[in-house]
């Protein structure tokens, strides 16, 4: 899958890229509409990640012209702005969904995969079965069998999350914090001990393993 990423906030564009491509994604990254349009005209994406507020052209003008001139790209909006109006003429000019920031990467990395499995592009499931665990990525639900759910918080999912995409992997406590809060959290790493012990109690000790100086790996019995 190639993404484009359309953002004159370059520290959160080069984020955004190396987060993508660390989910297995290709990326491009531009920082100018008109840049923007020429490229997603001239390229071939799977997807398009647009901010409305950029330089040379706003991305309302870069999501319309690209809709009039045939382009049926899924197209991810990004604005600063909130309100009804702005979602609604993002909408209007041909967006496929619209997020406003500040945004939690795993909500953007869901999108992204909800616009693509829409388009097709993938035939990959949202539901991971590990052990007596179904995880349903696109519902954000955990059940244990085939009735009893699991209750989480939303932090709890994105964590649990993480290790259920890469299960048998390791994953580390800072990617972890990568993708699960913002780009700029400054707090104490140690918070994913905490959400990671809550998932212990939850759905039992031997699911998610320590592996010492190297992070967390999720093993399915």
């Amino acid at each position: 899958m190639r993404l484009l990423i359309v953002e004159d906030e370059k520290r959160l564009a080069l984020s955004l890229a190396k987060g993508l491509t660390a989910e297995g994604f290709a990326v491009d990254v531009v920082h100018d509409g008109r840049q923007g349009l020429h490229q997603a005209g001239e390229g071939s994406y799977d997807l398009v990640i647009l901010d409305i507020m950029l330089p040379g052209m706003n991305g309302y003008r870069v999501c319309a012209a690209l809709r009039a001139a045939g382009h049926d790209v899924p197209i991810l909006m990004l604005t600063a702005k909130d309100g009804e109006y702005d979602e609604a003429e993002g909408l209007d000019t041909g967006a496929d969904d619209y997020l406003t920031k500040p945004f939690s990467y795993v909500v953007l990395v869901a999108r992204v995969k909800a616009l693509l499995r829409r388009r097709g592009s993938t035939g990959a499931s949202p539901v991971h079965v590990i052990g007596e665990f179904r995880v349903d990525t696109a519902a954000r639900r955990v059940l244990r069998g085939e009735e009893e759910e699991i209750a989480l918080t939303a932090k709890e999912f994105s964590v649990l999350e993480q290790l259920v995409v890469r299960a048998g992997e390791v994953v580390s406590k800072a990617e972890i914090l990568e993708h699960v809060w913002d780009f700029a959290y400054e707090g104490d790493p140690n918070i994913v001990e905490v959400y990671i012990s809550t998932l212990r109690r939850k759905l039992g000790a031997s699911l998610i393993r320590t592996v010492r100086g190297a992070g967390y790996r999720l093993e399915a019995r």
